[in-house]
């Protein structure tokens, strides 16, 4: 696992998520901690390391 800093596209407060490092391309949806409001991510890990992220509000 991989500790991926975002800002929350709801409060723009700096937070973190755990991305597997296993899994190749992964997409998962979390409630944020502070306003459980849903962001969907979407992550893609190759060789033990995360090579892309992203993070979208779900309206």
């Amino acid at each position: 696992m991989h500790e991926t800093f975002f800002t929350c596209p709801y409060y723009w407060q700096q937070v973190s998520v755990l991305v597997d490092l296993l899994e190749g391309a992964m997409e998962w949806i979390e409630d944020y901690e502070v306003c459980c409001r849903p962001i969907l991510f979407v992550a893609e890990a190759e060789e033990g390391t995360v090579c892309s992220f992203r993070y979208e509000r779900i309206q």
